[in-house]
């Protein structure tokens, strides 16, 4: 048995899949604590593992979306957004997160931190404790990767000296984004005796071992040519354990789900003209709203359905096509499933999942404020091409492989079985 500590912030659909992992690791005997939000300590509790809430860190009280503390739905342009996320969370409270991973392995005895890769704060604190440290992606790769488009921008690869130099382009932005803020990093890393980093994305590939959780088929390239330390072990394919029963609408007409994100980020004006779309189409609509949307007065025509939830392990089998906003559980799981989807990604990392799933011949992609005759078109598109569902089928197959065996418990464990941790603290 190993005295694992799992570190986790509260980012809808990052939390399902490294809560996975925790199950899976009790079950196999590991004696599993999480550093979580409280909105997540009943989902915690439910994995088999101890809840313990962030003292000094930034986190969710509750599912009220009003508790979310990103909120980089508010910025009004993707460059807005992403320097929230980068101040809110990644680097301005990467400092105490560090505080109360640290307080932890002192507090009680440690063989690993398992966090999850945006908090590096906590991979810092783990490092500086001498004790194990390993990053869960729960979704696709976002580290620099020769020949792979810079992450964030959800760029199609292009081989060619346009593509060559949008790619150097868009990499120089980016970094100049992310390492606004880099002094800072160096000298939380000089707090605990680490050396500096020249760029922020550098520090997502220092931990001893980053398990990422979907497919390399997936992602463009195969997943080749990432460091030595990163290893794909698939995706968690585990519905939320808070969704509703379902059951099968009558009807022969194609069943489409829709499935926009579990947080809040605008995606109300979306979903009713995803809905207008379903109205003027021969197909039976399940729309899932999730919890940060009340749909209380959102009109459903006579072919839509619209629930809080449904499990997707159930709805899947019987779909023809999914929506969504390309978050990666969701897309992930379409995939598995060999369904064809239509994306309209709206932030983080969904306009490179989306860029993904075209570039699997999975389906296609739209721009979020995509009007609802062009999503209608689209779909009908997805619905009446075979490729897609071709495409969907190839990356099902895939999947399949990649779920045989537990490959992120079975990467834990053998990290695990190294030299004993030693005990250290901040410089």
């Amino acid at each position: 048995m190993s005295r694992i500590l799992i570190t986790l912030w509260d980012g809808g659909g990052n939390s399902p899949p490294v809560l996975s992992v925790a199950r899976a690791l009790v079950d196999r005997g590991h004696d599993v604590r999480v550093l979580a939000d409280q909105s997540l300590g009943d989902a915690v509790v439910r994995a088999g593992a101890r809840h313990l809430p962030w003292s000094t860190a930034p986190q969710r009280q509750s599912e009220d979306p009003g508790t979310e503390f990103i909120r980089d739905f508010e910025a009004r342009t993707p460059l807005g957004a992403t320097a929230r996320l980068r101040d809110r969370l990644l680097v301005g409270a990467a400092p105490a997160f560090a505080i109360d991973t640290v307080t932890e392995t002192r507090r009680e005895p440690t063989d690993a931190v398992i966090s999850e890769n945006l908090l590096l704060g906590s991979q810092i604190a783990a490092a500086g404790a001498g004790v194990v440290s390993i990053s869960i992606v729960p979704n696709i790769y976002p580290g620099k990767v020769p020949g792979v488009p810079p992450f964030g921008l959800g760029l199609d690869p292009r081989d060619d000296w346009v593509g060559r130099a949008r790619d150097r382009f868009a990499a120089m932005l980016a970094t100049r984004l992310w390492d606004k803020r880099i002094a800072d990093v160096n000298r939380l890393l000089a707090d605990y005796g680490q050396p500096p980093t020249r760029s922020v994305f550098d520090l997502l590939d220092r931990p001893d071992l980053v398990l990422v959780l979907t497919s390399s088929a997936f992602e463009f390239g195969g997943g080749a040519r990432v460091p030595v330390n990163v290893h794909y072990c698939g995706p968690r394919l585990d519905d939320p354990d808070w969704t509703d029963e379902w059951s099968v609408p009558d009807g022969s007409a194609p069943l489409v789900l829709v499935s926009l994100s579990t947080t809040t980020q605008g995606q109300g004006p979306m979903i009713r003209r995803v809905v207008e779309a379903l109205g003027s189409m021969d197909v039976r609509g399940l729309v899932t709203t999730g919890p940060s949307f009340d749909a209380g007065d959102l009109a459903a025509p006579p072919n839509v359905t619209i629930v809080g939830s449904a499990p997707h392990s159930a709805v899947l089998p019987h779909a023809d096509a999914v929506i969504t906003h390309a978050g990666h559980g969701t897309v992930i799981k379409a995939l598995a499933s060999g369904v064809p989807l239509l994306c309209l990604p709206v932030g983080r990392d969904q306009p490179d999942t989306a860029a993904r799933v075209v570039g699997c011949g999975a389906g296609l992609r739209l721009r979020p404020g995509a009007s609802s005759r062009s999503i209608a078109r689209a779909l009908g598109s997805v619905l009446g091409e075979a490729r897609y569902r071709a495409g969907a089928e190839r990356m099902a197959a895939a999947i399949a492989a990649d779920v045989e065996h537990d490959l992120a418990v079975a990467e834990i464990e053998t990290a695990l079985g190294g030299p004993a941790p030693r005990a250290a603290g901040p410089a």
